[in-house]
């Protein structure tokens, strides 16, 4: 396994482990469909939220954030809706958001994460 795929794994979890403090409720992690996949999915008050998390050892090759284009950004939205088609229930009259969590460094000691929420 890939020393990339062990920090992208312990990225998730930091993003994870912020979300639920919070008071995000987690309702899927790495959910895949013939669209792409979704790092996390969640609720928060009346909204769905669609997590990307990106993780950077460092921000020398650009911040997390930079990774996240207009075109990720509409991926991101499509997905959202397909996995709230695929999930009825817990998606039922909950409005569509999309995040990302930027974890730079080494989670989970030493990791810096910053939450932009609702991207347009």
């Amino acid at each position: 396994m890939a020393i990339k795929d062990d920090l992208g794994r312990a990225g998730e979890q930091a993003a994870h482990d912020h979300l639920v403090a919070l008071g995000f409720v987690v309702l899927d992690r790495n959910w895949r469909c013939g669209q792409g996949e979704i790092d996390i999915v969640a609720r928060e008050a009346g909204e769905l939220v669609i997590v990307e998390v990106k993780t950077r050892r460092s921000t020398g090759f650009g911040h997390p954030f930079d990774a996240v284009d207009e075109r990720k950004r509409s991926r991101l939205w499509r997905l959202g809706r397909a996995w709230a088609a695929a999930h009825p229930e817990p998606s039922r009259g909950l409005a569509l958001r999309t995040d990302v969590i930027g974890v730079t460094g080494s989670p989970p000691g030493r990791a810096r994460i910053e939450h932009l929420r609702d991207l347009r």
